[in-house]
């Protein structure tokens, strides 16, 4: 929180690293390899579409 200078700064920070956090977090312990592989290859490419 140091790095902020302004309050407003830190909140636009946090809204989108829990966006992002939240698309790409799918706990992989939960589910099995193939699952999570199809899971993180669909978030990536949508990641990819969002970046172009």
């Amino acid at each position: 929180m140091l790095r902020f200078r302004q309050m407003k700064s830190l909140q636009k920070f946090a809204s989108v690293h829990a966006n992002v956090h939240n698309h790409f977090n799918s706990e992989c312990h939960l589910i099995d390899r193939q699952t999570y592989r199809t899971r993180r290859s669909a978030a990536l490419a949508e990641w990819q579409n969002l970046m172009v």
